[in-house]
């Protein structure tokens, strides 16, 4: 009770939807309650009556407090003082106070109870006693990394389909951020791992996290290779990556030889010999390729697959412009040279600062909801961007789940640090995949594996422990100091020219400043840029397993030290994991039979990573879960969802698997123009955000401001951005070594160790959807858009 200056206040008015009730105002510890009891009404049984209603009560915990703003009453205005708060679950609530001393006073204290804890430990979750009907369901048992890896059909007891269960990192010294058990490929020793993982961010080498059960190909992924300036490389990465790429070579059907994978020897070689044609852009739809695909697999002898030409795959999630920022680290992206059993693919998923911007836009079109009932202004909505990185996020995860089920290919993912644009990728092409994912079980089982054992940073990007900066009195914003503006440090724009150069300079002067030691100077997190050597976890000057032990317990001391002090960075935050949620939402909403849960297990899953009621989501690895004994100090927010399954289950749900009637194939893939408001989550209903039903089929209708995007040759527009091999470029790939040209970028035109895109790699990628990419990227970006998107990435 230290942090509470008022614990009760009366006659307080809580303005809704531009709806005004009166009722009391309680500070507790973890929560802010409002009860208010509703006026009598005539009773409906006689007429004559009155029907006294049952106290309302809303409850609101500190965690899902976004921003906090004091508005203390002015002498020249009528206005009470008022308290107005945005949380995290998009409610907006205001309070009206009749005393200024009282508002000051509640200001205060949700102050101190939401951004001056300090500790992890004083959050809501460890102090959380369950009542029915989840007091005897224990959701920590649901997922076994064990029992999932053997129903993926990699055991121990069971025939070796090319990989094997590794306990190197079983007590997280390999890496800290990566879970304890990791699947690789049989041919592979733990001392080529270790080797391979010093090549890596922060020892995230390339593991396995899905494989498919018909044709044996897999999802791995992983973080950035350390490719540098200089073009470093590393054999046992190189090695490693051949081996997961050749993992299905055994358990093939005798195939055609226009089918066969590619030869090591002659990667890029005609099958039979002589030259292909090239082959038009033009592609069909995606119902119509599947189609193809199956009924031509049909008709072949031999286990039933989906097969096609393999041509497995490295997927960047980044732009190019960010890979090549991170060369300037130490950091970068493969170099094809050195990886030619392989496609690499950059997709155009914008970082952490770009998605928290565009979600700020949205607040900003919805921060009035407290005091009108009006709309939000649809066109505010669409210039946020939102739905154009959603469908791009979609539009990867279509693009991996094509290559393996329909290509007969393998899949690496990663992206900076492989815990942010990795996680929903993988997650997401996962959840196409595969039927088991689609159930609830499944899908916490997902949850648990790809985002929470691969170790999404879940306390930077949601900022549990909150921050001042989300607090302002605003009179005192009037003087024009940006210190106590809840937006400060939430908008990356730059005011200018000037501050951009500014920020530049800045940037690049703590890229190079060798002897800064200060974390603040470089970013710690996907999108952001910090030296390899600053990574707690890092094997770069592990010379021995027990250096290596001395490693892993110094990074211990340092997240004991960091639990006293911890804060959050405002700009580490990013709804990474709430993106994750709304595509999820478009796949449901597309193929309402396909899903056992409904729409509302989304929104409250929502709800919950951010209400600290559970202990999932505290921390930002399994390592450190288990240091701070989660699993014994708190509940599993699986708990509720499973107390209360009837309350989540979707009842048109079919749960059949066919791949010969359509409806209910194993694989389900997006519509990206179909991608649409989740207008629930935002607390508004359909129409306010997505409008009436369409009556024309443009793009600006479909997905709110693609009209800008789409081609002259009516191409969609794609997430890809380009593609690279060891002999072929096309789009926006980085400069290559040894090529001539200005610019930041290069032209996918042929140079030096590079040819045009040939009708081969054509033929190869036309199954992908990805004959229409061109080099769209480039004629739309001039040098001057490129110097600001790299200006961002270093920021």
């Amino acid at each position: 009770m230290e942090r509470t200056r008022i614990a009760r206040v009366d006659d307080v008015k809580l303005v809704r939807r531009g709806e005004q009730v009166e009722g009391t105002l309680h500070l507790t510890p973890h929560h802010l309650i409002f009860c208010h009891t509703p006026p009598l009404t005539i009773n409906e049984s006689d007429g004559n009556s009155l029907h006294r209603n049952k106290p309302r009560e809303l409850w609101i915990t500190y965690p899902i407090i976004q921003t906090c703003t004091l508005r203390l009453a002015h002498p020249a205005s009528h206005h009470p003082s008022s308290i107005r708060l945005r949380c995290r679950d998009f409610s907006f609530v205001c309070f009206c106070f009749s005393d200024e001393k009282k508002a000051r006073d509640v200001y205060d204290s949700i102050k101190a109870w939401t951004c001056k804890l300090g500790r992890i430990e004083k959050l809501y979750a460890f102090t959380y006693q369950p009542q029915a009907p989840e007091k005897d369901i224990n959701g920590w048992n649901l997922y076994d990394a064990r029992k999932e890896w053997k129903r993926q059909g990699i055991s121990e007891k069971l025939s070796d389909k090319g990989w094997r269960i590794s306990k190197l990192n079983s007590d997280y010294g390999f890496s800290s951020t990566y879970p304890a058990l990791l699947v690789v490929p049989s041919a592979i020793s733990d001392n080529t791992l270790n080797y391979a993982g010093r090549y890596r961010s922060r020892v995230r080498l390339p593991v396995l996290t899905y494989l498919h059960p018909v044709n044996n190909c897999s999802i791995t992924r992983s973080s950035q290779p350390l490719v540098g300036v200089r073009g470093n490389r590393s054999i046992q990465d190189e090695k490693l990556l051949l081996a997961i790429f050749s993992t299905s070579h055994s358990s093939q059907p005798p195939q055609t030889p226009s089918s066969r994978p590619r030869s090591r020897q002659s990667p890029r070689s005609s099958p039979s010999g002589s030259p292909t044609q090239d082959v038009p852009p033009n592609l069909p739809d995606p119902e119509t390729l599947e189609d193809q695909m199956i009924s031509k697999t049909a008709s072949d002898d031999g286990p039933k697959v989906y097969g096609a030409q393999q041509h497995n795959l490295i997927v960047d999630a980044r732009p190019t412009v960010n890979a090549l920022a991170m060369q300037a680290v130490g950091l970068g992206s493969e170099n094809m040279d050195n990886y030619r059993f392989a496609t690499k693919a950059y997709l155009g998923i914008d970082n952490i600062h770009v998605m928290r911007e565009s979600l700020n836009k949205i607040i900003d079109t919805l921060k009035e909801s407290d005091v009108t009932p009006m709309p939000p202004n649809r066109e505010a909505l669409a210039k946020s961007g939102w739905l154009k990185h959603i469908t791009g996020i979609l539009d990867g995860a279509s693009l991996i789940a094509r290559q393996v089920a329909l290509q007969h290919s393998h899949v690496l993912i990663h992206c900076s640090d492989g815990w942010d644009r990795t996680s929903q990728l993988s997650a997401l092409s996962q959840l196409c995949l595969d039927p088991y994912y689609r159930t609830v079980d499944g899908f916490i089982v997902l949850v648990e594996k790809d985002w929470l054992s691969f170790g999404h940073m879940f306390n930077h990007r949601s900022g549990f422990l909150s921050s001042e900066k989300w607090f302002s009195i605003e009179n005192e914003r009037i003087g024009g100091s940006d210190s106590h503006n809840p937006r400060a440090g939430l908008s990356n724009s730059s005011s200018g020219a000037g501050h951009a150069l500014e920020n530049a300079f800045l940037s690049a002067k703590g890229f190079f400043n060798k002897d800064n030691s200060s974390r603040e100077s470089f970013v710690d997190s996907d999108g952001e840029l910090q030296p390899y050597e600053q990574s707690p976890s890092s094997n770069a000057n592990r010379k021995s397993p027990a250096s290596a032990t001395a490693t892993g317990k110094a990074g211990k001391e340092s997240a004991v030290s960091d639990k006293t002090t911890a804060t959050t960075k405002v700009k580490e935050t990013s709804p990474v994991f709430h993106q994750f949620l709304d595509a999820t939402y478009q796949l449901l909403h597309q193929n309402p039979t396909r899903f056992e849960f409904n729409e509302r297990f989304l929104r409250r899953l929502l709800y919950h990573l951010y209400s600290c009621q559970y202990g999932t989501f505290l921390y930002n690895n399994e390592r450190e879960r288990a240091e701070a004994g989660v699993q014994q100090k708190t509940r599993s927010v699986w708990d509720y969802f499973l107390g209360r399954r009837e309350q989540f289950v979707n009842p048109r749900y079919e749960g059949r698997v066919d791949d010969n009637v359509r409806g209910r194939e194993r694989l389900v893939l997006p519509k990206g123009e179909e991608v649409r408001w989740w207008s629930e989550v935002f607390g508004r209903e359909d129409r306010e955000m997505n409008g009436l039903p369409p009556t024309s089929t443009s793009p600006s209708d479909r997905n709110g401001g693609y009209q800008d995007l789409e081609e002259p040759t009516g191409i969609p527009p794609s997430v890809l951005t380009g593609l690279e091999t060891a002999n072929q470029a096309v789009g926006a790939v980085p400069p290559l070594k040894g090529a001539s040209g200005n610019g930041i970028m290069g032209s996918g035109e042929a140079g030096p160790g590079k040819t045009k895109l040939s009708s081969q790699l054509a033929a190869g990628m036309k199954g992908l959807g990805l004959g229409g990419v061109k080099d769209r990227s480039l004629r739309s970006k001039s040098p001057s858009k490129l110097e600001k998107e790299l200006e961002v990435e270093m920021q």
